[in-house]
């Protein structure tokens, strides 16, 4: 008999999260959260007597490397510095207080955003097709932070808490009728009566959980100098997109949007004074890239460029066209169009990488590692700028300075997996075979592939010079780390 690991997270009063595909390994961890913080004191804050925010930030780093290994993610540096920018700002505005918040950009065209319990807000590449304008992505974005700051994972566990026991026990009850050899079909239907139960009130919790974050969200939206009526703008848009589909996208299973829903994010709106918000140029560049990305081809990505001329955004349009270029490897043309974008906004951090990444392209390397030596002396350890810096090296046959370049940047930011897997290549280009196998313990850390961490780390040990102490004592250090941590997820499974 197979069950939606979905349905057993219900049973167990632990709410959906997203995506679903976390259920299988996360799940056990969840209940055993749950059990533990179940024998904690009512103290203060309700929800937090029952999930702490400690183990709300264990989940949070499980989720992280379950999200990592089963999901497509985006490795372009642009675009992820831009989307961490965007979270770090409305977060500053938001409830959300704890110093850890986690991006993560995933490789899918369709809308989607969620939020994991402990900080790491997931956001679907997709949902830059859809929204027009920065206010209308950074609603679904400010919404996704009202669930972490407002700690609805913990509370849903409070209010779900009393139903428990009579819901373990309608599974029970289900089981044991089919292993008595009894009706299968009177088993399941014992066990979908008590979840039918269960997903009813979820389903209101839910519900009142989503008004919740809508308002929260939109003053979030509305403090960070963004235009609140974006909310609304974006459900609307949302609605007519998928209206008449079969299936909508997974944002909408999660967030159904009613017209009461429109309606209210309407009115909540109207507290605020009417203001006029620039474009942001940066986010139409964004949106511009993404899709390019989606473009099913070079010579289509071409023809969408030279279609949006004329939408509003000529900066934008321009940068689309540079772009496609560079997909169509038409490089030097790609060159002579974005030059012009960098001369005229030359202090956004943002048309400075891109600018970089064409010149890379066509293998102008002199003058891109001069621009990127600049531009870090002002903005050092910047992740896109670094990254660009780092592949320029490796294009003029620079590698051990490209290497020294990415392990200093890894000391500021170590949880970039995209970071780690190109400094395995870089290391491997450098004739660096410990580096390499170091590199690619640490990328499979952060996917929770603790097994082949284990192992590059052991190769590495093994190539070290007896005389390289120093070294040894750190890599012997790492091992039992690795162990520790990956015997602690089994002990949890």
């Amino acid at each position: 008999m197979a069950y939606d690991p979905r349905h057993v997270a219900t049973l167990l009063g632990v709410p959906i999260l997203r995506p679903a595909l976390l259920f299988p390994m996360l799940l056990p961890v969840l209940v055993a959260a749950y059990v533990r913080a179940a024998e904690l004191p009512e103290l203060g804050d309700r929800s937090s007597a029952h999930v702490s925010t400690t183990v709300e930030r264990q989940l949070a780093e499980v989720a992280l490397k379950q999200i990592r290994a089963s999901l497509d993610t985006i490795a372009d540096p642009i675009l992820k510095y831009y989307v961490h920018v965007n979270i770090h700002r409305l977060a500053e505005h938001s409830d959300w207080n704890e110093p850890n918040l986690v991006t993560v950009l995933v490789d899918n065209p369709q809308i989607n955003a969620f939020a994991v319990p402990g900080g790491i807000v997931g956001v679907n590449l997709g949902l830059l097709l859809y929204a027009e304008d920065e206010s209308e992505y950074s609603a679904v974005i400010a919404h996704e932070l009202a669930h972490l700051g407002q700690r609805h994972y913990a509370r849903s566990l409070e209010e779900q808490r009393a139903m428990t026991p009579w819901m373990l026990a309608g599974v029970i009850a289900s089981l044991a009728i089919a292993a008595a050899g009894g009706s299968s079909d009177a088993g399941m239907a014992t066990m979908y009566g008590t979840q039918a139960l269960a997903e009813d009130r979820a389903l209101r919790f839910s519900r009142t959980r989503e008004q919740e974050a809508d308002r929260i969200g939109l003053n979030t939206l509305a403090q960070a100098g963004l235009d609140p009526h974006g909310v609304a703008r974006m459900f609307v848009r949302m609605q007519t997109a998928f209206r008449f589909v079969d299936k909508p996208p997974e944002f909408l299973l999660t967030h159904p949007l009613t017209e009461s829903r429109i309606t209210d994010a309407r009115n909540q709106a109207q507290r605020f004074e009417v203001r006029e918000v620039a474009p942001s140029l940066d986010y139409q560049c964004m949106r511009a890239r993404a899709q390019v990305h989606y473009a099913e081809s070079a010579g289509r990505a071409l023809a969408e460029a030279k279609d949006r001329r004329g939408s509003g955004h000529a900066d934008a349009d321009v940068y689309a066209y540079a772009l496609a270029l560079a997909r169509d490897r038409q490089h030097d043309q790609a060159v002579e169009v974005m030059r012009p974008l960098h001369d005229k906004h030359p202090t956004s951090l943002i048309m400075t990488a891109s600018f970089a990444e064409v010149l890379i392209g066509a293998s102008r390397l002199d003058e891109a590692l001069a621009l990127l030596a600049h531009q870090l002396r002002i903005n050092p350890d910047n992740e896109p700028l670094t990254y660009f810096y780092a592949e320029a090296l490796n294009a003029a046959e620079r590698h051990a300075e490209a290497a020294d370049v990415l392990w200093r940047h890894i000391r500021v930011n170590d949880n970039d997996i995209d970071v780690w897997e190109l400094l395995a290549e870089t290391a491997g280009l450098a004739g660096d075979t410990v580096g390499v196998h170091r590199a690619r313990a640490e990328y499979f850390a952060r996917i929770g592939a603790y097994r082949q961490a284990i192992q590059h780390v052991d190769y590495a040990r093994r190539l070290v010079d007896e005389g390289e102490r120093q070294l040894m004592a750190r890599l012997d250090q790492r091992i039992l780390d690795l162990r520790t941590e990956f015997e602690a997820i089994r002990t949890q499974n």
